[in-house]
């Protein structure tokens, strides 16, 4: 009895229904139960790949608008180094703390964001 189920990417025991690993032995790599006795001689490559959709993420900032009419400060880029940046404050965290100050450069060229 050499058939065995795949499920969620483990393999099964056909006896006992426990998850088999993989152990050496005697021609190569098998298939093993640490339960009974069941051995499965690993003859063929087996792989898996899955491509995961990646969520589209949300600009929390609120996008380009958000940046519009914003205010602009002495504040050094730590991309290019220019020294000016457009800034906004925004309650990140609960009441008791403070502000997180986000900053973007004012160099058309750099347009890096950061935050302190």
């Amino acid at each position: 009895m050499s058939c065995f189920c795949i499920k969620a990417m483990l393999l099964f025991c056909p006896l006992c229904s426990n998850a088999l690993t993989v152990g050496q032995g005697e021609l190569g790599l098998d298939f093993v139960c640490e339960t009974c006795s069941f051995v499965h001689q690993i003859d063929q490559k087996i792989t898996n790949r899955v491509y995961y959709k990646l969520k589209e993420l949300d600009d929390v900032l609120g996008g380009k608008e958000a940046w519009e009419n914003v205010d602009s400060t002495e504040a050094e880029c730590p991309k290019c180094s220019h020294k000016r940046a457009y800034f906004m404050q925004i309650q990140t965290r609960s009441a008791d703390e403070p502000m997180t100050t986000f900053y973007k450069c004012c160099n058309a060229s750099c347009n890096n964001q950061w935050r302190e």
